[in-house]
């Protein structure tokens, strides 16, 4: 198949399944998460197009397998990265969420802190407390020394204990409950 005929053949396709798969995918998760996982069934597509049943009505479900694997696959990492949080917060609590009684919120501070560090820091946190690596692991896959790695991380924990310590309630701050009359105002 030449390059023109293996692209006529993706185009054809992309348009008999974009949209049966993205119906598929919107009434199954958030539409950011649809549009991407869209997006990397079409890859896929691409990418394995000689597997690609070429019977059209054999076409859109195995584009649906395709987008549902790579569905379960996105379900998979939104789980690891909540359960990511929770390990952060366990094995290396910032200051601020020591303090602070634990109701589910801390999570959420902690993955909102994330989301504003900078992606290197971030996916060095990640590797840390997700994956479990230590400096010297850590320093194999960013390609530095041990040391490098353990200051890196250093600095991360710092930032993402600042961004912590931004977001949290000023120290001394006591939320009153709902409907209770605080004489000493």
């Amino acid at each position: 198949m030449t390059d023109a005929e293996r692209e006529q053949r993706f185009r054809t396709l992309a348009a008999l399944v974009v949209e049966p798969v993205r119906r598929y995918l919107v009434r199954r998760t958030d539409a950011a998460t649809a549009d991407e996982v869209l997006n990397e069934t079409l890859l896929v597509c691409w990418r394995r197009l000689d597997e690609v049943p070429t019977e059209p009505v054999e076409i859109i479900p195995w584009a649906i397998v395709v987008a549902r694997n790579l569905l379960a696959n996105a379900q998979r990492a939104e789980r690891r990265r909540t359960r990511l949080v929770g390990k952060i917060v366990a094995l290396d609590p910032p200051a601020s969420v020591i303090e602070f009684e634990t109701d589910g919120s801390d999570a959420i501070a902690v993955r909102d802190a994330l989301t504003r560090l900078r992606r290197d820091d971030a996916d060095l946190l990640r590797l840390w407390a997700w994956d479990g690596l230590e400096s010297p692991q850590l320093a194999t896959v960013l390609g530095i020394s041990a040391n490098a790695a353990a200051i890196r991380l250093h600095r991360a924990k710092k930032r993402l204990r600042d961004e912590l310590l931004k977001s949290a309630p000023p120290a001394g701050h006591v939320e009153a409950e709902e409907g209770s009359t605080d004489a000493r105002r």
